[in-house]
């Protein structure tokens, strides 16, 4: 589904990813780790067609689209999801209207709001969202928990074919982090072909997603690659012994 290919990346005269190589096929979980300023979030941002990071060098086929021709929306158009540290608050508009809009255009149909509320409604409760956040200006107000929710509830809308999870389980108690990881796996369990690639620090969101494969990333390069077992040795030894 997606493949990089020797992709180097920099942000105005900096290099920030040097050769990364990585494959993610359908319906698989693969997990990002590494130490703060490795590249990982850089990645996903390039992935997703951000403006401030620049290709020097190799290559990102998505279906079998070269994404380095296409723009972030297209991207997105392309079911390619990127959840975001910090979301954007955008008072005035509400969330209920927000996602009707980027729903329809997963689908390209205009289903009309009588219509478009009972799946809210679903994907609310599956986000353990109550119903009043529906009428709440998006992300105004929220709190950084309540603001990861509503990027959980926005992959639950648009169900992806690729999601990328930046940190999504940073700052989170444990109830939670469970009620994400819940999300994350019946996105996988009700699309299969979805693919996923979790960013994380940590170890606990992956022993509740079990991911495929792990991958390590330091200092703007994939240094090992392996199995779940890989997050243990990371846990116990740190990243450079997990070489």
């Amino acid at each position: 589904m997606l493949e990089i290919t020797n992709l180097s990346v920099k942000s105005e005269d900096k290099l920030i990813l040097s050769s990364v190589n990585l494959k993610v096929e359908s319906g698989t979980v693969h997990a990002l780790m590494g130490p703060n300023g490795s590249g990982k979030s850089t990645l996903a941002q390039t992935l997703a067609g951000s403006p401030a990071f620049t290709v020097t060098a190799g290559s990102i086929v998505f279906k079998g689209e070269d994404l380095l021709t296409k723009s972030p929306e297209q991207r997105a158009n392309l079911g390619i999801f990127l959840s975001f540290q910090h979301p954007l608050e955008i008072p005035g508009l509400n969330v209920a209207s927000f996602l009707r809009m980027i729903y329809n255009r997963r689908v390209g149909q205009n289903t009309l709001p009588v219509k478009f509320k009972p799946i809210l409604e679903e994907k609310m409760t599956l986000a353990h969202m109550a119903p009043e956040f529906a009428q709440r200006y998006l992300n105004d107000g929220f709190s950084g928990g309540e603001k990861k929710r509503m990027e959980i509830l926005q992959m639950l809308v648009l169900e992806p074919d690729l999601v990328i999870l930046d940190e999504v389980d940073s700052g989170l108690d444990v109830d939670a982090l469970k009620d994400i990881a819940k999300a994350v796996m019946y996105l996988k369990e009700k699309k299969p072909q979805t693919a996923i690639l979790l960013i994380t620090h940590y170890a606990r969101i992956l022993n509740l997603t079990k991911p495929d494969l792990v991958h390590i990333m330091q200092k703007g390069a994939i240094t090992t690659s392996g199995d779940s077992s890989l997050v243990h040795t990371i846990e116990t030894s740190g990243f450079n012994n997990g070489k």
